[in-house]
């Protein structure tokens, strides 16, 4: 059995340091039949570790009577993270967020236990309950019995959006933790939230950073994002409603490793702010937390969603129940890595630089330590001055390391830093120094890139290079690329070029260089084939494993739809439109839309239920952000549908990126793309 633990610098796997990276899914968001797949694309993005809530809300609805069907089938869910070779954290709330109704408690709950995350008798007995319900579902599951489960998150933000702080809090997190493990559920990992004031009830903390805030009630720009900031403090101050400086942790920091399990993989809009989250604002905070100490990358979410069928009300978070916000109905999309319809987008890509990096030297990354010079900028709006941070190994007398420079802010334009010496003295636990010189370089506004030095690759000692490491293909070829370097080569490290690789020794020449663009890296895929051997594959497509195949798909375009207004008025359009027959496996809808929100329903069904018939529906974020809708979840044959554009207008308070200077109500244009998916042998 694989054992795991953790000091107060990393985990650990079957004793090797080990830096995971871990991306949520929620399951009962995303159709049983589609699990497999998206599972399997997680994993060939990077993810080691699923994560997900247990949604109080969507299993018992009606009290007591409890609902693991279908996409809320938990123990279904757990055993293809099982089959697909992940692993697993389990978020058992009870109280969830997730933007779900009254954060994921039923409103029978509400009403019944009104001191709801409070140590009050009446609500821990409901909370056992559910538990209970879950322990059945999973049981069997655990890392002991061979099965993924290795970690159980207690509560969520508990004390910092909710709940009790201080003493009371942490009776109230030992309780929870206490009760869980009475049921039986048995992991080495306990983890709770520990941002924002959050008590973690001494378990292991997780933290967490976004790129903007939706949740802000301000319907505007607001200030950049000290996540872009290399810091020793690990709280964001963004999440929820904390905006404090230096404060917000309840915890030793120095007693427990820096990890995450809330950044932002994007952003899940409000009908009241429209950030758009693009790939580099999650691959520039990505390097910075990295280079701040995190030794592991957790995305929220790294899958998005729909909320699922509903008995009484509709699922999704809203201002009616009390809450600061309205999201959409059924849209749980959060612009993450792998949208709500299983679509990749370049974030993916951007993530999977770091995963494939950490895949392959990660076990040696955790040993390093961050170091953060004086001189650094701290603050947030700071646009003159270069961002950096030093990663090195004090317990390794090669002194082992990377700097970590960061030129992005999300918004915001960075002064160009032309013939920059990246320089620092490194030294180890005995004192002992060694000055590190990097070659001059040019950083440019919108540039983040970390570098190597004294890195051994195979037997040769790799001073200092001017590209990132990628990965290590069969032992034998290092991979590195650039965002200055025009094409691929691979060479003997002894003929690499020497003004991007400063070799102080090189005594193997088994071993090769491989250089690549960064583009070209953000497409790369490391793939094993059945003999063993390790290959790079470079795919505009979505590739993944599956079994003994690699699968890639592709969209290709058919045709433009035609649509017709069917009714009109004040506030909203109606139109309908057909969607044809396709051979394909599935096929995507784009629709190109200007107004507050769109939504779609069936032509020929009847609106009934909570949703009243919504199948979907979707906020506007701007022009070059069509609407994307996967048809294999509504059934193959012909489609015909109904769309109404709500009306936007120009007086509205609402926080839109390209801005809002006239009334937006208008469909104009759909168009109709197939899935081509073609298998290879491994």
């Amino acid at each position: 059995m694989t054992e795991y633990s953790f000091d107060n610098q990393s985990l650990f796997r079957d004793g090797k340091r080990w830096f995971p990276v871990m991306g949520e899914m929620h399951y009962s968001r995303v159709p049983e039949a589609e699990w497999k797949d998206e599972l399997l694309k997680m994993k060939e993005g990077g993810i080691d570790i699923v994560s997900s809530y247990v949604i109080w809300i969507h299993h018992e609805e009606i009290e007591n009577e409890f609902d693991w069907n279908g996409q809320r089938n938990l123990r279904a869910f757990v055993e293809e993270i099982k089959n697909a070779g992940l692993a697993m954290v389990l978020r058992i709330g009870p109280w969830s967020h997730a933007e779900a109704r009254n954060g994921g408690f039923p409103d029978w709950l509400i009403s019944k236990c009104p001191k709801y995350r409070s140590n009050d008798e009446a609500y821990f007995s409901e909370v056992e309950k559910f538990y209970s319900q879950i322990f059945e579902q999973v049981k069997g599951l655990f890392l002991k019995d061979g099965g993924p489960i290795i970690g159980i998150q207690v509560e969520n933000e508990f004390g910092h959006c909710g709940g009790l702080q201080g003493e009371e809090g942490e009776l109230h997190m030992g309780r929870l933790t206490e009760m869980a493990k009475r049921i039986g559920f048995d992991v080495p990992l306990w983890t709770a939230t520990g941002w924002g004031g959050a008590v973690t009830g001494g378990l292991l903390p997780v933290m967490g950073g976004y790129c903007d805030a939706p949740w802000d009630l301000r319907p505007a720009e607001i200030e950049p994002s000290g996540n872009y900031v290399f810091t020793y403090e690990r709280n964001d101050h963004a999440i929820g409603s904390d905006f404090g400086l230096g404060e917000g942790i309840t915890f030793d920091m120095n007693k427990f490793p820096y990890l995450t399990a809330e950044l932002g993989g994007g952003l899940q809009v409000t009908y009241r702010r429209r950030p758009v989250a693009m790939p580099k604002d999650i691959g520039g905070m990505t390097l910075v937390k990295m280079g701040s100490g995190c030794n592991l990358l957790g995305y929220y979410m790294y899958h998005g969603g729909q909320n699922p069928d509903a008995k009484l009300t509709t699922l999704e978070e809203n201002q009616s129940t009390g809450y600061i916000n309205d999201l959409p109905v059924r849209n749980y999309d959060f612009r993450a890595p792998l949208g709500q319809y299983g679509f990749t987008n370049g974030t993916y890509d951007e993530i999977k630089l770091f995963s494939l990096f950490v895949h392959d030297f990660g076990e040696s990354f955790c040993e390093t330590k961050a170091f953060i010079p004086e001189s650094n900028p701290l603050q947030p709006d700071n646009a003159e001055d270069l961002r950096t941070s030093w990663r090195w190994n004090e317990n390794d007398i090669s002194k082992t390391g990377y700097v970590f420079v960061n030129n992005y802010v999300r918004h915001q334009k960075m002064a160009d830093h032309n013939d920059v010496v990246l320089e620092t003295s490194v030294c180890d636990k005995n004192g002992k120094k060694e000055k590190i010189t990097f070659p001059k370089m040019n950083i440019k506004n919108g540039e983040y890139f970390f570098l190597p030095f004294n890195m051994k690759v195979g037997e040769n000692l790799l001073k200092t290079a001017t590209v990132s490491p990628l990965c290590v293909l069969n032992g034998k070829t290092y991979v590195f690329y650039g965002e200055n370097i025009q094409e691929k080569s691979c060479v003997k490290a002894k003929d690499a070029d020497k003004n991007i690789y400063q070799f102080e020794t090189v005594a193997d020449d088994s071993v090769e260089i491989m250089t690549l663009p960064r583009s070209m890296a953000l497409k790369a895929h490391k793939i094993s084939g059945s003999d063993g051997i390790e290959k790079l594959v470079i795919s505009e497509d979505t590739v993944f494993a599956s079994g003994k195949e690699i699968i890639t798909e592709k969209k290709a375009f058919l045709n433009e739809l035609a649509f017709e207004k069917v009714l009109e008025s004040e506030n909203v359009k109606t139109f309908s439109f057909t969607v044809p027959e396709t051979s394909s496996e599935d096929a995507v809808v784009e629709i190109s839309y200007r107004g507050n929100c769109a939504k779609l329903f069936d032509a020929t069904a009847e609106r009934k239920g909570p949703e009243k018939g919504l199948l979907d529906d979707s906020i506007y974020m701007g022009k070059d952000f069509p609407w994307e809708l996967g048809l294999k979840r509504y059934g193959k044959g012909e489609h015909k549908f109904i769309i109404e554009v709500e009306k936007l207008n120009k007086g509205d308070k609402v926080y839109l990126e390209e801005g809002l200077s006239e009334d937006l109500c208008e469909l104009s244009g759909i168009k109709l793309y197939k899935i081509e998916r073609s298998r290879e042998s491994l």
